[in-house]
């Protein structure tokens, strides 16, 4: 243990590794779409706002973190910082329409749509649908840190997808015939395709279970 220590102390001594003012420029500079991720994963501007400072002070703390996987670990952060709020999994009141209201004031009107649809989304189903199709987490990731079975993952991601294709069907009618209600690779294109770009961002995605 005391070697391993060492060694990242010398590996973070060459600059590998990102620093706190790393991560504090990453708040600052994609304020924007982390604001966005709390926002969809919250509901509310009031707790959106809350996990983003929570989560800006758990990527702060001197976790040993690859400069090139920082954005996504700031990422994960709030996604953290999100389900430790709103407790998804312990059946979560709805988003309410003043909310919904008070949020669209904080991100681009192309993305209003797209975002009101999310919000009627069951509170689990719209966690599962960031997280997994959005963010692209792992079913055994996503149930790791949403507390329930791998196979609840998929259960409640078809379901958010089929709920999100109906309430955007008007929307986007060529996108929703029946054929294409079939799952494709990237979900995340066909159902809400403008929020999609928004998390389109290559870099690495944490993995909860090493």
């Amino acid at each position: 243990m005391g070697t391993t220590k060492k060694n990242e102390r010398e590996i973070a001594g060459c600059g590998a590794y990102a620093t706190s003012a790393d991560f504090k420029r990453i708040f600052s500079e994609d304020v924007n779409s982390l604001y966005l991720l709390s926002l969809l994963l919250t509901g509310t501007p009031d707790r959106a706002e809350e996990c983003f400072v929570e989560g800006s002070g758990e990527s702060t703390k001197g976790n040993y973190v690859f400069k090139e996987w920082a954005l996504s670990w700031a990422r994960r952060a709030i996604i953290q910082s999100a389900i430790r709020l709103i407790a998804p999994m312990d059946h979560a009141p709805t988003v309410n329409r003043d909310d919904v209201a008070r949020g669209m004031d904080k991100i681009p009107v192309i993305l209003h749509a797209e975002v009101r649809a999310i919000f009627e989304l069951a509170p689990m189903e719209r966690f599962v649908f960031v997280i997994s199709v959005l963010e692209r987490y792992s079913d055994n990731d996503c149930s790791l840190l949403l507390g329930c079975a791998r196979r609840e993952i998929a259960s409640v991601r078809t379901r958010s997808m089929q709920r999100l294709g109906m309430l955007l069907s008007s929307k986007y009618p060529t996108e929703f015939s029946s054929d294409n209600l079939i799952m494709p690779e990237n979900t995340a294109t066909i159902t809400t395709p403008l929020i999609a770009q928004c998390f389109a961002a290559p870099g690495w995605v944490g993995s909860v279970s090493q």
